[in-house]
């Protein structure tokens, strides 16, 4: 086990120690197991600042983002529009990152307001809240780690109480300890602060099957992990999800495919800021 550093614009360099299940147990923390039952993944959200729910998209839905997400990475390849995000990955280009997912096919609406999604998420972030992002990142065999953060990097500090957004994951792939899955450092939502200059972590691997949601609290730690494979592409859906108060990532009312707007839900139209109250109004009135 080696420790390794990594460094970034927008981060202090962490040393980060790596672990797989059943390694230096007596050091690290547990992640909570996937479950199936939503009431123990709410627990868990609330205790863990983390849950995983196995089996949430049916066969059939899950086909249908890997096919739109994988042909929607290809078209940008093609395109001339492949982001390295470079920042995150500073020190290799195999991995890929994915904007403005929602735009590129209808499924992805779907997972947007999830039933069960919106259910944890309402647990840790309440109602009404925005949809900051929706992209996907993609791991190729080889592909280096990502520098460990917590997602509300952006908040000034210190930090309130309680958690400003939370992500929704969706496993698009299989999440392996040797493709890449998403690493965490159990527990670091409680320290309410971004990772430290020089500080060392031990990280713990979020394995879970294709069509699993991860939803976690954005002051947890995490970052991509090294994709030890030769032959394995990893993908992941990530919906970043804020409270009313903030800008989003994704500047909706420019890049958003207008169908997307002109179909959605009411719940829809509140995520994506179109139907709001006190803040973002026009001439005083809800824009939608």
């Amino acid at each position: 086990m080696t420790a390794t550093v990594v460094r970034a614009p927008l981060c202090a360099p962490v040393r980060i120690r790596h672990t797989r299940p059943g390694q230096d147990e007596a050091m690290a923390a547990r992640l909570p197991e996937p479950t199936n039952d939503p009431d123990r993944a709410e627990h868990d959200l609330r205790e863990h600042g983390i849950c995983a729910v196995a089996g949430a998209l049916t066969a059939e839905t899950l086909e249908t983002a890997r096919r739109a997400l994988y042909g929607a990475a290809d078209d940008d390849r093609a395109r001339g529009r492949e982001q390295k995000f470079a920042l995150d990955y500073g020190h290799d280009n195999t991995n890929q990152r994915v904007w403005n997912v929602l735009s590129r096919a209808p499924v992805f609406t779907d997972l947007v307001e999830h039933p069960l999604a919106l259910r944890l998420l309402r647990s840790v972030l309440g109602w009404p809240m925005l949809l900051g992002n929706l992209s996907a990142n993609i791991t190729g065999p080889g592909g280096g780690e990502m520098l460990l953060h917590a997602d509300q990097i952006f908040v000034p500090t210190p930090w309130p109480d309680q958690p400003q957004g939370a992500n929704a994951a969706w496993c698009i792939d299989d999440f392996t300890a040797d493709n890449g899955a998403t690493r965490f450092v159990p527990g670091s939502h409680l320290l309410n602060r971004p990772p430290r200059p020089d500080e060392q972590v031990v990280t713990v691997p979020m394995e879970a099957p294709a069509g699993s949601l991860v939803v976690f609290d954005s002051r947890l730690w995490h970052h991509t992990g090294n994709n030890h494979t030769v032959d394995q592409r990893r993908a992941g859906i990530f919906g970043w999800y804020t409270r009313p108060i903030y800008r989003t990532q994704e500047n909706w009312f420019l890049s958003l495919d207008p169908s997307v707007r002109q179909f959605a839900s009411d719940d829809m139209l509140v995520l994506l800021g179109y139907r709001t109250a006190g803040l973002g109004l026009v001439n005083g009135a809800s824009p939608a």
